[in-house]
């Protein structure tokens, strides 16, 4: 009997250590999570790329004003340098930019 409650009071406290390192690494991955999130913040708004709350206007001025000119392809090829999207992506969302003229 005694041995099977010395082996109980080590798997509780195996388990505790083991639960108390998967917390600490939770928290660092946080923390690193929300760094991340701040520079992408910061990326995002120095391309100029947040939509507005209030309108639907594109968040690319340079893209609008492609389309605008009626050149999609420029617009496009525009938005795939702007934020490094594959084609299929930039098509679609220039497309999508269409729609809100």
């Amino acid at each position: 009997m005694d041995t099977a409650l010395i082996v109980v009071l080590i798997l509780v406290v195996a388990l505790g250590l083991l639960v108390s390192g998967m917390e600490s690494r939770l928290r660092r991955m946080d923390r690193r999570l929300t760094a991340i999130d701040r520079r992408l913040d910061l990326i995002i708004d120095h391309l100029g790329a947040r939509p507005g709350d209030d309108s639907h206007e594109p968040a690319f001025p340079q893209v609008a004003a492609l389309l605008r000119d009626g050149k999609k392809i420029h617009a496009i090829k525009a938005y795939r340098e702007i934020t490094g999207a594959d084609l299929r992506e930039a098509k679609q969302a220039v497309e999508r930019m269409a729609e809100w003229r």
